[in-house]
């Protein structure tokens, strides 16, 4: 019987335990996070930043998210690391902008397969921000990324190709690539890849299929395949024959 009782005093505790065991650290209110973070948890860390630099459950606040997104960066969170690198490149109230703090932050967490840090590291390269442009070496970054299927990255890379900058111009490699990103459903990637098929670039002229893309893109939000859609609406397409 001692066994049976001891059994069941243990089916007990996991029953009573168990649901607050399974809690994420989002679900875990804030002022306990805080002091989670405060006393090394890099996940608390993490989502105490995140809550700061949203607003939710905590007041907006870029330069507090910054310094728990530093304390988790440190301690090997390559996400916050990320964070605090997108933050520092664009400043905020009680932070100055700082291009080569964020472009090091990338730089460091794309040599550890941060695949979102490979593709921001590739912009700011493009871009000149933190260091001399190096558009081809904005390209390789922008390739890793893309290997990773990050949509983000493809979209960068084909109008890379699309352009010819840092490599020679591809208009195939650049069709694939944003067809790649549109087969993830990315706003930019459906509109970009309408953009080809109103053209011709890559692939045959198709304006039926072009519009269905831009319809795609717009009913994500993509502002641009809105305008798009506009003007090759018959009305516009009258008044500009």
């Amino acid at each position: 019987m001692t066994g049976l009782r001891t059994a069941v005093a243990a089916l007990a505790m996991m029953l009573a335990f168990g649901p607050a065991l399974a809690q994420t650290v989002e679900e875990v209110p804030f002022d306990k996070r805080l002091k989670l973070a405060k006393v090394g948890d890099v996940d608390a860390q993490y989502s105490v930043g995140m809550s700061y630099e949203t607003g939710s459950g905590a007041k907006l606040d870029l330069a507090e998210a910054a310094k728990w997104y530093r304390q988790a960066g440190l301690q090997g969170n390559l996400d916050a690391q990320f964070r605090l690198a997108v933050i520092v490149s664009k400043g905020a109230k009680g932070l100055k902008q700082d291009y080569t703090t964020a472009l090091k932050l990338y730089r460091e967490a794309s040599a550890k397969g941060h695949v979102p840090s490979m593709n921001a590291f590739g912009k700011m390269l493009q871009n000149g921000q933190g260091a001399a442009p190096d558009e081809a070496k904005a390209v390789e970054w922008y390739t890793k990324a893309a290997d990773a299927k990050l949509a983000d990255a493809e979209n960068n890379l084909a109008m890379m190709y699309l352009n010819g900058k840092g490599v020679q111009r591809d208009l195939n490699r650049a069709f694939k690539l944003f067809e790649q990103a549109a087969g993830q459903g990315d706003g930019w990637g459906l509109n970009n890849l309408g953009g080809m098929y109103e053209v011709g670039w890559g692939t045959a002229k198709d304006p039926a299929k072009a519009m269905d893309l831009y319809k795609q893109a717009a009913a994500k939000g993509n502002t641009a395949a809105a305008e798009n859609l506009k003007r090759l609406t018959p009305e516009a397409a009258a008044a500009n024959p």
